[in-house]
């Protein structure tokens, strides 16, 4: 499988990602990428059930990606490759837990380590039901039941990617089980308010739908970061994001709207006579300016993943 993965680099050549000028990725990491496709979706799946967040987990797996992608020569087995990504996917998911202390929170209210019985899963129809859950659980249970419970690892897998023992796996499973079994019916959050970034992308939406480019610029920091998956990672001053919008030759429009209790921007595509949501933009503001965009045009699974949920 892949034989660009299993050859040997030249080290006159190597295998060191560039950025050109305006931020670019080289056209050997789109090439990795594409090599990677078929794990993406799963990939995703679990660093978004690990963190709680869809927009998190896309996030971290692209960080992921790009870390695999730089130590792909490190890699002489290509049949290892989907532990080898799963590995790094979870330790930046474990990273960004305890960077916002979320795993303090999540064991605040299973504070002991009481012994409890063996519970099995159940079943592949609550797969759906577990992966929302997962997120009260503490880290290492929480991906031990993803893992086992979701993505059918076997036990000696999930010990080697969490550091543990295949025992200690099990013990974790059951912990993670026997908790899930007995929590509350979760009740649906109200949307987190933030009235400041509400008027601005009020504003921003205004403008970027009449194509004021000058304006929109105006709403952003002289060294604002623009993210768009696959694509680009640099500065947006360096960037053509909003000329790629001025040459689409696809109607669409962006309005303000929430995911994961967040303001975000939601792009539609006109299909026919009916306007459908396409892909998220993520903002992040500072002191009444724009200082980070996060584009996700080219990760449609976020979207099933609301859709799934949903339903």
């Amino acid at each position: 499988m892949n034989q660009q993965i299993r050859k040997p680099v030249e080290p006159a050549q190597g295998m060191q990602p560039r950025l050109d000028s305006e931020g670019l990725f080289d056209q050997r990491y789109k090439e990795f990428l594409e090599t990677v496709s078929h794990l993406r979706v799963k990939l995703h799946r679990y660093c978004a059930r690990m963190t709680g967040s869809a927009l998190d987990g896309e996030d971290i797996m692209q960080e992921a990606l790009f870390e695999a992608y730089r130590k792909i020569e490190l890699l002489d087995d290509a049949q290892a490759l989907r532990p080898w990504l799963f590995r790094i996917a979870h330790n930046r998911c474990i990273d960004f837990i305890r960077s916002r202390r979320a795993r303090q929170r999540a064991e605040a209210g299973y504070a002991g380590d009481e012994i409890v019985l063996p519970v099995e899963p159940a079943g592949p129809a609550a797969g759906r039901a577990i992966e929302r859950l997962v997120v009260h659980l503490p880290p290492k249970e929480r991906a031990c039941v993803l893992l086992k419970d979701v993505f059918d690892h076997s036990l000696e897998e999930i010990a080697d990617l969490v550091g543990s023992t295949s025992g200690g796996v099990k013990s974790a499973l059951n912990r993670g089980r026997a908790k899930l079994a007995v929590l509350p019916a979760q009740p649906i959050a109200a949307p987190l308010h933030d009235a400041e970034l509400a008027r601005l992308l009020d504003r921003y939406v205004e403008l970027f739908n009449k194509r004021d480019w000058d304006g929109v610029r105006a709403l952003t920091s002289a060294d604002a970061r623009l993210r768009v998956s696959d694509c680009y990672n640099g500065l947006l001053s360096s960037s053509p994001y909003f000329a790629e919008f001025e040459r689409s030759e696809l109607p669409w429009r962006i309005r303000p709207g929430v995911f994961e209790r967040k303001n975000v921007l939601v792009v539609d595509r006109l299909h026919g006579v009916a306007w459908r949501p396409a892909y998220l933009v993520r903002v992040h503001a500072d002191g009444g300016v724009i200082d980070h965009i996060s584009d996700y045009y080219a990760c449609p699974w976020i979207l099933d993943m609301a859709s799934a949920d949903a339903g």
